[in-house]
């Protein structure tokens, strides 16, 4: 991994740890931490000031296909390429939830702002919604016709955006509705 200056464009540090392809990145809230997920089946934490690593977690029995922090901080959210999520203490490390949230891979996990939830993005086609405390299911989005590959919440939390390999950004209500509140098609 690089970070970089994002004015000058100047690489500051190079990170190295993984033995495998590095598939996801993102930095804490307060941004002193890093965390990476890896084909390699891990999640690490690094130390975003001296690209020092602090942890390394373990338990995904698959390559880990997208990682992302709570918006406090003090949580870790990831998903992996056999529909697993595992939800860890960004602190310890200690896994804290671990349940199958998809049949196929999932390509992107999202918290919402408040981090009472989170979004996964799959490859059967589907986004769901989840309880970020108990991993129990709230919602169900249909409507892609391929994998989804990105999600993420609106700033206030009350739509998620989808990207899909079908060419199509779908937006939808994150409170009720199972239909998207908008579609684009993004075939030129």
């Amino acid at each position: 991994m690089k970070i970089w200056d994002a004015v000058t464009g100047r690489e500051i540090l190079t990170l190295n740890g993984h033995t495998d392809t590095i598939y996801s990145v993102a930095y804490s809230p307060d941004g002193g931490r890093i965390v990476s997920a890896s084909r390699d089946k891990t999640l690490k934490l690094w130390d975003a000031a001296t690209g020092r690593e602090n942890l390394t977690l373990n338990g995904h029995a698959d390559g880990v296909r997208s990682v992302a922090f709570s918006p406090d901080g003090r949580r870790i959210v990831s998903a992996s390429w056999d529909g697993i999520v595992k939800v860890w203490d960004a602190a310890t490390g200690q896994e804290t939830l671990s349940f199958q949230a998809h049949k196929l891979a999932i390509h992107s996990v999202a918290y919402s702002p408040d981090g009472q939830r989170f979004v996964t993005g799959s490859r059967d086609k589907t986004l769901k919604l989840w309880d970020a405390a108990t991993g129990r299911e709230t919602l169900t989005l249909n409507g892609h016709t391929s994998w989804v590959w990105c999600v993420a919440f609106s700033a206030d939390g009350r739509e998620i955006v989808s990207g899909s390999r079908d060419k199509t950004l779908r937006l939808w209500d994150a409170r009720r509705a199972q239909k998207p509140s908008r579609s684009t098609d993004t075939r030129h």
